[in-house]
């Protein structure tokens, strides 16, 4: 990263600054190089005493594996970086933090889910916070609030935004998406860090939580994923499209959720009448490595034929996604479809069932069939339904019916409540 995208304000740094003031060990987990060591050693110079080990080094690696107990002694803070790469650490911190029950000991780096290591379920549960680090949002990379999901809920249809992007302008953001080396480089070299990246992640990352040695499957199998980006994810059908059996195809998907390149987004079940699909749908968690995958730049995606919208459907569900992390209300993020083909892209709902819909069109106009799933949710719901959205590349909020509007995409980084 260059010095001026190390100062990109990050929306988790006060979220791990928070945790460490009551929480004994905190874990930074997400993406390899979506910014975790940088937000560590920010973290780092503001906590005196403080010491950080970097397990990608040989050296310090070694020290990990030989010794863990002497490794993790230590006074004041430790960051301890790809902590995944030596699990064995965590019985000596899970030991160091019961004799001292002090907050903000240790925090913890990992590039692949920490969660699903065999060893953990008996080392940190109740001791340990986790916190998602994700590429970087729109609003971080645009000095934009990134509230929308806040400012909805709190607003309802009273929400309004009036934008200058065009469509060519979105269509630029998710071809470059989130990754700060990817952010920095111009479009011809970018395609080079994507190639690097997921060679990288298959042979390192995938290794070490699946021990999969078929390299070739897995490429073509994120080909084929990477063009179903934002559709509904059915592993019976992928191994019908490919020489792997069903049961590879489901370990498969969870290696490429493990290592945080892909996201699955749950059917939502309102309890309504309709049936639904219980089929979750298909993310990429940066929308750029998609594009890269289906060879589409911002060019190829504006073609009639292009991906724009499904790719801009897959950039949506990721943006609200990063800020269901940060934001003050606790929802959590589905998609709705039922039998009958009516369907809403994103649905948030919140723990006393408020609900917010959201559905997405990569064009600057909105049709009467765009709002049947949204008309459908707001009929059922009635006062749990807060309001329903229409995404859409156009330069104004305009009214839709009751509780529904069609709101400038740019509001979802730039509202506020």
């Amino acid at each position: 990263m260059t010095s001026s995208q190390e100062l990109i304000p990050r929306h988790a740094e006060s979220l791990v600054k928070e945790a460490l003031t009551d929480t004994r060990v905190v874990l930074v987990n997400g993406a390899r190089q979506a910014g975790k060591s940088t937000l560590s050693r920010l973290t780092l110079a503001n906590s005196p005493g403080s010491v950080m080990r970097l397990l990608d080094d040989p050296a310090t690696l070694l020290s990990a594996q030989t010794d863990p107990k002497s490794f993790v002694e230590h006074t004041g803070l430790m960051v301890i970086d790809e902590i995944q790469l030596v699990p064995e650490l965590l019985s000596p911190i899970k030991l160091a933090v019961d004799q001292n029950p002090e907050p903000g000991q240790y925090l913890l780096t990992g590039s692949s889910r920490v969660l699903g290591l065999r060893s953990l379920p008996d080392a940190l549960p109740g001791r340990m916070e986790v916190i998602e680090l994700w590429p970087f949002s729109q609003g971080e990379l645009s000095g934009g609030p990134d509230r929308f999901v806040d400012a909805a809920f709190a607003h309802g249809p009273g929400i309004d935004y009036s934008s200058t992007l065009k469509r060519r302008d979105y269509l630029e953001r998710m071809v470059a998406g989130g990754y700060p080396e990817a952010v920095k480089r111009a479009p011809k070299r970018r395609a080079a860090f994507f190639d690097s990246y997921l060679s990288a992640l298959i042979e390192r990352d995938v290794m070490e939580v699946a021990h999969i040695q078929q390299r070739g499957e897995m490429l073509r199998l994120l080909s084929l994923l990477s063009s179903r980006a934002g559709g509904l994810l059915v592993p019976g059908t992928l191994a019908n499209q490919t020489t792997l059996t069903r049961p590879t195809i489901v370990r498969y998907l969870e290696v490429l959720s493990a290592v945080f390149l892909i996201k699955s987004v749950p059917a939502w079940a309102p309890g309504l009448t309709q049936r639904t699909i219980a089929t979750p749908k298909l993310a990429f968690v940066d929308t750029a490595i998609a594009c890269h995958l289906i060879n589409q730049d911002v060019n190829r995606l504006s073609e009639p034929d292009g991906a724009a919208g499904a790719m801009m459907e897959n950039f949506v569900l990721m943006e609200l996604a990063r800020q269901l992390t940060w934001s003050e209300e606790r929802g959590q993020l589905y998609h709705f479809r039922t039998r009958k083909q009516a369907e809403v892209d994103a649905v948030i709902e919140t723990p006393d069932g408020r609900v917010i819909a959201i559905e997405v069109k990569a064009g600057a106009t909105v049709r009467a069939e765009d709002l049947k799933g949204l008309r459908l949710l707001a009929e059922s719901l009635g006062d749990r339904f807060i309001g329903g959205y229409v995404f859409y590349t156009g330069q104004q909020t305009l009214p839709m019916g009751d509780k529904i509007r069609a709101v400038p995409l740019e509001a979802l980084w730039q509202l506020a409540p």
